[in-house]
């Protein structure tokens, strides 16, 4: 099978399946973050989406990724070559994504045994107010998330731990003046305002709208 014959078959599966279940192009789109353009592409076959992407739609549809690949002329018959490749490269995308998550979950732990072992040490000492160290990790831990995702380019929770960040910080300076130097400085939650309305703009003016590359 050449690759325009497995375009024109994926474009007609999903429009297909897209029908079925009462789906707009523009709702598809809205659901998997793309484009209506790219949804529009794949149903004429002039570009096809990418494994991941694949399947989402199957499960968005409630089907299997094979389905997606199968002729939609033809009655379904035994999955040949091309449809055990698919699948083996969707079992590899899903370890890729599950090695992922360990290390986040890694990465979360760390920090908070890092706070906690702050926590200790200053106690041990009959400090007062140790537990303040707590309430640093929380925008620590952000930093440390937002720094592997960005790594990973995966970009979809960026806006939600950069408010994370800023207001958590502005939240541990203020319990931090607050326990110690009885300063109780509620002001310095205005500055989360514009910090947040610039985060907002910042990226809808960077709002990434995902086309589906031509394949070549």
């Amino acid at each position: 099978m050449d690759l325009d014959n497995l375009k024109d078959q994926i474009g007609a599966n999903i429009a297909m399946q897209r029908k079925r279940v009462g789906l707009t192009q523009a709702g598809l789109a809205e659901k998997l973050n793309y484009s209506d353009k790219a949804i529009s592409k794949w149903e004429r076959g002039e570009s096809m989406p990418d494994v991941l992407t694949l399947m989402q739609l199957a499960q968005l549809f409630d089907i299997s990724v094979g389905d997606l690949l199968e002729d939609p002329n033809q009655l379904p018959g035994n999955p040949g070559k091309l449809e055990k490749a698919m699948t083996q490269v969707s079992e590899k995308a899903l370890k890729r994504k599950a090695n992922k998550n360990v290390i986040l979950g890694l990465s979360t732990t760390l920090v908070w045994f890092i706070a906690l072992l702050v926590f200790v040490v200053i106690s041990s000492f009959d400090l007062p107010n140790s537990w303040v160290s707590f309430f640093y990790a929380v925008p620590v831990n952000a930093i440390v998330l937002l720094s592997l995702r960005s790594a990973w380019r995966d970009f979809r929770w960026n806006r939600g731990l950069i408010s994370v960040i800023v207001w958590g910080f502005l939240v541990s300076i203020y319990v931090s003046l607050l326990v110690f130097l009885r300063f109780n400085m509620w002001r310095i939650f205005l500055l989360g305002i514009p910090g947040e309305i610039a985060i907002m703009l910042w990226f809808r003016l960077f709002r990434p709208v995902k086309d589906a590359p031509d394949e070549q």
